[in-house]
This record gives structure tokens, sequence and C-alpha cells, in this order.
């Protein structure tokens, strides 16, 4: 994210800055935040960090990642010292030594305990040395009266130091050590989880799991706004980048500096630099991520599932019969990238969670896999053509009325099953599809689909729902006889809780614009954006 903007995250910050604000009270709340690469994760915390200031708390930031125990130790009382000593007035340096000199006279205890420790790392002795790194904030307490919230970064990486019996020893920190509030991350949303449920079981209530989402598509509108404010750029064209990106800042950014380099060049050829060129920022990103399957035994069906789902043959029976593969074989491939935060399952569907990564597949590491000639400049040349198609596909599609792309995806339907906003839903398959115009003040217009099953009444309001509108749609439902209803209400705005609520009651599924977008991802379809 560029230093200088930082976009929408208030209610992350506000839940994050109040369980901060708790510790003061003897109200301590561990919090576990997950989200995919690039979301903004780290860049939340140090926003987070920017914003607070309390003197009677000490916010200790620590990337971990895979390093000998003395080196990890070292790093993490530098940074509890650095942090401790900070707004002191004292100048300061990153030199373990000197910080130690300077605390001597503030915190003796603690001193001596990491004299203790430093000196059994000297002398090899590692055994409890997690806890004993751990308890310096608690002995910080009881001579300062300051609280620590120690954050560590992509944490699952604190497997790979060696600490014997880690996951135990940390859970009887968690419980014991009252004033040290624990913020781990990670991007390793499968792993993550199952951490919090099995190696730290006896604790998993007390993880808060806050999941981090892209910017929701008005976040994504506003900051490329802003950023491309020095740009005259269409609207359409911005509308594509969030659908494009899907709202992941790392992406929008990336697109945004390069739009403000090359001010007058068209959007498809800066889209070719990044992703297509040897040398483009996303090329080489992707090109590298790829190389963990290249290197792995069974690599090519790897890529095989990934090219698949990309061309939209997403669902595991089509995979299946296309690589010829026996289904007990294919479970363990698509487990693996499951297990990887490659993939995600919604039911009988697969889709590649990165979008920017999903179409590079497709239409880069694919074509230059099976180019014959390995002429980059027909190879170029090809690409320009489907980004330029994309565009226009999207472009096309943001002009039809929004009934007529349900109606569409309706048709698509083909008895799967899907999950939408945690709830699984079967899609029949409609026999019948038709326009239907309700006789409600606020209700207009909407579709009716026939299958041999069930009957699905569906009803659209472009503006916020209301609980009274849920009323008004459940009464023109009971105009039909069908047994088997479904009752459906798609909105393009956000739902709050008591609608839902009432929704619940009434037995109508409600679909936000998200939900509508999930199930348009499923079935290859360009994203609305409101």
């Amino acid at each position: 994210m560029n230093k200088g903007i930082f976009f929408g995250r208030k209610a992350y910050l506000d839940t994050l800055s109040k369980r901060i604000s708790g510790l003061k009270d003897n109200y301590r709340q561990n919090i576990a935040i997950i989200g995919d690469e690039l979301v903004g994760k780290t860049s939340l915390i140090f926003k987070l960090m920017e914003n607070s200031y309390d003197n009677r708390i000490i916010l200790n930031f620590i990337e971990t990642r895979p390093e000998a125990i003395d080196l990890f130790a070292k790093r993490f009382i530098g940074v509890l010292l650095y942090n401790f000593l900070n707004n002191s007035g004292i100048p300061l340096k990153e030199d373990l030594n000197f910080l130690i000199s300077k605390v001597s006279r503030y915190i003796p205890r603690t001193e001596e305990k990491i004299r203790f420790i430093l000196n059994n790392l000297t002398k090899k002795k590692t055994t409890n040395i997690f806890p004993e790194l751990m308890s310096l904030c608690e002995s910080i307490y009881l001579e300062t009266g300051k609280a620590s919230v120690v954050i560590f970064d992509e944490f699952h990486n604190l497997e790979a130091l060696g600490f014997k019996n880690f996951y135990r020893e940390w859970a009887k920190l968690l419980i014991a050590n009252k004033n040290t509030m624990y913020i781990i991350i990670s991007s390793m949303k499968f792993k993550a989880k199952e951490i919090l449920s099995k190696g730290l079981s006896l604790l998993f209530g007390n993880f808060e799991v806050i999941t981090i989402e892209p910017f929701d598509i008005r976040t994504s509108i506003e900051y490329l706004k802003v950023r491309l404010k020095e740009v005259n750029i269409a609207r359409p064209l911005i509308d594509f980048i969030v659908h494009f990106t899907g709202g992941y800042p790392m992406y929008l950014e990336v697109i945004s500096e390069t739009i403000l380099s090359n001010k007058d060049g068209k959007l498809s050829d800066l889209l070719e630099n990044l992703l297509f060129n040897a040398s483009g920022v996303l090329n080489q990103r992707f090109s590298n991520y790829i190389k963990r399957f290249n290197d792995q035994l069974a690599g090519g069906d790897y890529i095989a599932i990934l090219y698949l789902i990309s061309s939209g043959r997403n669902r595991v029976k089509d995979i299946a019969h296309l690589l010829h593969k026996r289904k007990s074989e294919l479970v363990l491939r698509i487990n693996r990238l499951l297990e990887l935060d490659t993939i995600a399952r919604s039911g009988d569907f697969l889709k590649i969670n990165d979008r920017v990564f999903n179409f590079w597949i497709k239409f880069v590491y694919q074509e230059k896999l099976h180019s014959l000639t390995f002429d980059a400049k027909n190879q170029k040349a090809k690409f320009r053509d489907q980004i330029e198609g994309m565009i226009q596909e999207f472009m096309t599609s943001s002009q039809k009325p929004l009934m007529e792309r349900m109606d569409d995806l309706f048709s698509l339907f083909e008895d799967e099953m899907v999950q939408v906003e945690k709830k699984k839903i079967r899609l029949n398959h409609f026999r019948e599809i038709k326009p239907l115009e309700f006789k409600s003040s606020v209700l207009k217009n909407g579709l009716i689909g026939r299958s041999n099953e069930s009957l699905w009444i569906v009803a659209l309001k472009a503006s916020s729902l209301t609980e009274e509108d849920i009323i008004e749609f459940s009464k023109e439902c009971r105009k039909y006889r069908h047994k088997l209803q479904r009752k459906i209400i798609v909105t393009l705005e956000d739902i709050d809780a008591n609608t839902r609520l009432r929704a619940m009651e009434e037995k109508v599924w409600t679909w936000d614009i998200n939900g509508l977008n999930q199930m348009l991802d499923l079935y290859s379809r360009p994203r609305v954006i409101a």
C-alpha cells in the first residue's frame, strides 16, 4: 500500500483498538487475524500501531520467519526493549547491548532475566526458551505496570524454530500471563485454523478470529479515484479494475502506479507489461509462486487442475473426467491445494482465491507452456486480444439490466451444490425462467424459476433492504402454492442484522452484492460493480 494512503478498514481498526484498550482494565482478549496474502493485514497492523499511543501499553511487532532460535530470541528481546524505551526521550539505537544497558535502571529484574536467557543461548540451552522469552512481558508489567501486546506476523513460522513442546507451552502461557495480549497474523488460513483448533485447542475460545477481506466495491472505487485523480480515466475502466483485482489492495496499488507512470497508455498495454512481460512485477511474482508446484512430485497434476479451474471447468467431477484421474487420487491433489490456500471450495465448485493469478494461469502461463513456436510477438498479440476481450465482455455485461444478468446466471444451474453466505444451496436446473412483476409498493421486479423439485421466487431491490421489504415479499410468495419454495431477495447494498434476522424468521434467503458476485465467479461471469 502507498504509505501516504490508507483506506477503509475502520471496523477492523476499531475492534483492535478496543481490545488493546481493554488490556488497561484487566480485560485481555487474544486475537487471530487471518486473510489471504496481499489483502492488507500487515498494513492494518502498522496503521494500528501508528494510531496507538498509551504509555501503559507496549506494542511489539515481530515478523516470524524460519531462523535459528538464538536469532529469534535476540530479535524478540531487542524489539521488546526498543518499544519499552520508545518515547522515553533516550536516543535509541538498534543494538541489543545498547538497549540492555539503557533499561537496567528501569527494569533491573527483567534485565537480569534477559542476561540469564542470553547466557543460556550462548551455552546452547534452549529447552525452555520460548516461555522464558514470553515471561519477560509479565516481568516488565510487575516492575512498571506496563502491559504488553505481542504481535506475531505469520505466526505459523514459529513452528519451524524447533521449540520443544511449543504449542503446549504456549497454551500454558496464554492462560497464565494475563497482562500480555497476543495478536497472531497468518496468510495461511487453512493452517492457521488448524493450529487454533488443534495445537491451541485448549484455548480455542480465547482467540477472537478476525478474517480480513479485500476492499469492498465502494472502498475500491474511492481508492482508485483518489490515486488516479491526476489521470483522466473513464469510470467503466475503474469498475473493470475493481472487478479484475477483486479489491486486493496490493493489486489496486500496482495497477494505479503503472497507470500514473504511463498516463497516456492503454489499460491493456499496461496489464501486458505487468502480467506478460518477463520483467513484469506480477509476472515475476506468479512465476515464482508456480515453481513450488513444478518442483513437486505430480506437479503437472496441480498445474492442470489450476488451469481447468481458471478456464471455468471448476467442478470436481468435470476435472476428474478431463484429467482421467481416479476420484481418490484427485482428492489428494485438491486437498493439498486447499491446504496451501491456493484454491477454495464452495460445494461442488472449486475456485482460485487470487483473481489476478487466476487470469495469469489461463492467459499467460498456460499459453506460453503450450506454445509451439515460442514467438513472443505472436504471444503478446494474442494476450492483448484476450485482455481487450475481457474488458469488452465486462463493459457489455455491465450495460445489461441486472435482471437479464440474473436470468443468464440462473440458466446455467445444473443441480450443483454451492455455499453462499454460510448457507448450502442446491442450484436447481430450471425448466422455465420468467420475469416477475410484484404488486408490492417497494418490490417491483423479479424472476420465477421452475424446476422439477422446487419453485424459486426471486425479488430484486437495488437500494437498502428493510424488514418491511421482507414482510411484503413473504406475502407475495404466499400467492404461490408450490410446497418447496425458495424465496430469495437480492440487494446491491449491505444488509443490516435486524433485516437478516427477520429474513431468517420468514425463511427468506438474502443475497447482497457479495453473495451475488460469488455466484457469478463460480460460473465465470463478470461481477456486478454497483
